[in-house]
């Protein structure tokens, strides 16, 4: 049997062989002597002059151009879609009621297509709102219209969802049939709401605004039991005229709700609430994300990603600001972004996440506008909610849409034209598109890291579908690391953060966390090709079969969604998931990491005590460690990120590991985002795991399943772990 020391040499001679290092070894690829025992991990601190991170992408110089002038004045145009074929024909819904259609090859007339024209009630804000094609279209020769009628005695409004079969879908006639799938009375002409859009779980969505007058004088927004100020979710796929409602709708076993205001139950058909009026919204389909521009009353305009069972606040809330507060209990989902009434700013549209390639700088960011002002804005992509004008239009979006060339058109309401988002220069974008050309990489063989990297690993790792992972700091010469007061690290600008992920020894991604010199945190990602020779960087996100398995590369929008501002963005290196040994590959030795990083200068200030002193997370997967323990290191690690005050939830959770369990606003305590149908479900039901929802959300990769992306495969070890815990508790104490 190997004594201690051999298989630590070892160990040292197979990671510098496989992992890489730059410069390690001593030429013959044997092993470093071992150091004497008070020696470090490293000698030194590396330089590092080229794994630094560049400026971020920048968006250039943007104009509007009309997209097609040879044709003629559409009239009051409120939506804009391009048919789901191979030579598409482009679709223009009319306030007035009609469904215009026109080639963009031969741009000149605008046939109709369909002809409400005699029935849509078209006062205020009322007319043929929204439209989607079947998602078999044209095999199911099938579209769906949203329009507004009279009311019942040709009083106030009813919004109408209808199936609409094509007997042609070059030219409807006398054989297309009608089937009316769904009605909700409103009483006023405005806040009907008006998109509709099938998800890509193929069930229809519709949104419905409050119901109209001024401050939601009807109590609509919070009130469950009926259908207006919601997104609904029905099932609206062979039922004829009807429809079925989705089992994960938040209500799904209340009866349907009628076309009336008041119901003896929670609708079924609604999957969020608390909308004023969500005029135009969209799916993003490399994420599933379902981003909405909600409509404000004086003051906030706001953007919101919808989600199942959530509550967005209207009226207790005007984006993420009281309106009428009293007798409102939340929890409600922070808007994702806001702006306030100036400058002409009255009334949002909302857009799409850009995935086009004529403005590179707009890649993964959500594109909306305000229909009065006419201005343009981009969210940032670093999730902070902070906007970038793109251009300030004497022109009036009323909708967006997203053409067979991906790249950007909206619909001017006031000019009747199509209009197209287009970069006329000065647009940049620094971080490259191969691997080999990021200064992070060994330049004689980019499957090791380049030299001036430090390798470091964690206690609590995060589960990554199995995949197994190596983490190196890059921090430009002349910088250090601050620790905060919770033991946070916080990067300089410049700092690069690597982590390659192997599946079955085989390299499959590398990601990069950049800190860019302005301060703002980018993430980026690459895919390696099957021989390893290259990694080739992946913008919108991707899923691959790799082995059998799902792998996703998660777009760069999305990394912000887990590396949350409140958790310090770079989620592993923190105090506590540092305090442990490493074995460093450049030397062979194994020491305390934190020791080591403090001896060769990479903190800003000496630490705060001996590490022996220092919180220290156990290994979830250790036994010899205090099960509580080893689970709530497991729960920091995987749900922490978002689970925390300040965290981008509507969940009063606080899964931190230092939070005791009495604090963590779980124990015992009845779920309010679904019980998932749980009998006498709570968050931690201490003793049942069966009863847990905390649990029931791990065993789940779908939109109610945690973690809620990211993820193909659930973490049975992890489950299990949380489980005998919960298990194990007698008490909330």
């Amino acid at each position: 049997m190997q004594d201690t020391k051999t298989l630590a040499v070892v160990t040292a001679a197979l990671l510098i062989s496989s992992c890489g290092g730059g410069g390690s070894g001593n030429g013959n690829n044997n092993p470093p002597p071992p150091p004497p025992p008070d020696t470090v991990g490293l000698d030194a601190r590396p330089s590092n002059l080229t794994c630094v991170a560049p400026d971020r992408a920048s968006v250039g110089t943007i104009d509007v151009v009309d997209a097609f002038p040879t044709l003629p004045n559409i009239g009051a145009p409120t939506k804009v879609l391009v048919e789901p074929v191979a030579d598409p024909r482009w679709f223009v819904l009319r306030k007035s009621g009609q469904l215009v259609v026109f080639d963009p090859d031969n741009a000149t007339t605008t046939p109709t297509f369909l002809n409400l024209s005699g029935v849509v009630r078209t006062n205020s804000e009322g007319g043929l709102l929204g439209m989607a094609f079947h998602p078999d279209y044209p095999g199911v020769p099938e579209v769906f219209l949203y329009y507004t009628i009279n009311g019942p005695g040709g009083v106030n409004m009813r919004s109408v969802i209808s199936r609409f079969i094509l007997d042609d879908i070059a030219s409807p006639g006398a054989g297309t049939v009608e089937q009316v799938i769904i009605e909700i009375d409103q009483f006023a002409d405005n806040h009907n709401g008006g998109d509709i859009a099938f998800g890509a779980d193929r069930l229809l969505y519709i949104g419905l605004g409050d119901g109209g007058g001024g401050g939601d004088p009807n109590e609509t927004g919070q009130n469950t039991r009926n259908l207006l100020g919601s997104m609904l979710r029905i099932d609206a796929i062979g039922t004829g005229a009807d429809y079925n409602i989705p089992g994960s709708n938040p209500f799904s076993a209340q009866p349907k709700c009628g076309p009336t205001e008041v119901n003896a139950n929670d609708c079924p058909e609604i999957y969020a609430w608390g909308l004023r009026n969500p005029w135009r919204w969209s799916f993003d389909p490399p994420t599933g994300d379902l981003w909405l521009g909600d409509v404000g009353q004086n003051q906030w305009e706001e953007v919101d990603i919808i989600l199942n069972g959530r509550n967005y606040g209207w009226d207790c809330r005007e984006g993420a600001h009281d309106f009428e507060p009293a007798g409102c209990s939340g929890p409600f989902e922070e808007p994702v972004a806001e702006y306030n009434h100036a400058n002409g700013n009255v009334s949002i549209t909302g857009g799409f996440v850009y995935r086009g390639t004529g403005i590179p700088g707009l890649q993964g960011r959500y594109v909306f506008a305000d229909f009065a002002s006419g201005r343009i804005w981009a969210l940032e992509s670093d999730g902070s909610g902070a906007l970038e004008e793109l251009i300030n239009t004497t022109t009036n979006p009323s909708s967006f849409g997203v053409g067979d060339d991906g790249e950007l058109y909206f619909t001017d309401y006031n000019g009747g034209r199509i209009m197209q988002l287009i970069e006329t220069g000065g647009g940049a974008d620094p971080v490259p598109d191969l691997l080999s050309d990021s200064g992070c990489v060994d330049p004689g063989d980019i499957t090791r890291v380049y030299s001036g990297l430090v390798p470091y690993g964690i206690n609590a790792p995060f589960w990554s579908d199995g995949a197994g992972k190596d983490r190196h700091i890059g921090l430009p010469d002349g910088s250090a690391i601050s620790i905060n007061a919770v033991d946070d690290w916080e990067f300089p600008a410049g700092t690069v953060i690597v982590k390659n992920f192997t599946l079955n020894g085989r390299l499959i991604e590398t990601r990069h966390l950049m800190r860019h010199p302005d301060g703002v945190w980018g993430g980026y990602t690459y895919e390696w090709n099957a021989q390893e020779t290259e990694a080739t960087r992946v913008r919108n996100g991707k899923v691959v079969n790799i082995d059998g398995q799902d792998w996703i590369y998660p777009d760069e929008a999305e990394c912000f969604r887990c590396h949350t501002g409140v958790a310090g963005v770079a989620l592993g290196p923190e105090t506590s998931q540092m305090n442990r040994d490493f074995t460093y590959p450049q030397t062979g030795r194994t020491h305390g990491q934190l020791e080591t990083l403090d001896t060769i200068g990479m903190f800003a200030s000496p630490l705060q005590g001996d590490p022996a002193t220092l919180p220290a997370m156990p290994d979830p997967t250790d036994a010899n460690a205090a099960l509580g323990d080893r689970a709530r290191a497991y729960l920091h690690t995987n749900c922490a990120n978002c689970h925390q005050p300040g965290g981008p939830t509507p969940v009063n959770l606080d899964l931190r590991y230092t939070t005791s369990l009495a604090n963590m606003n779980a124990c015992d305590v009845v779920p309010t985002s679904g019980d998932l149908g749980l009998p006498m479900a709570r968050i931690v039901a201490p003793g049942d795991a069966a009863r847990s929802v905390l649990v029931a959300r791990m065993n789940l990769r779908n939109m109610d399943g945690m973690p809620p992306l990211g993820s193909t495969i659930v973490d049975g070890a992890g489950v299990a772990l949380v489980s005998d815990w919960i298990n194990g508790l007698a008490a909330c104490n």
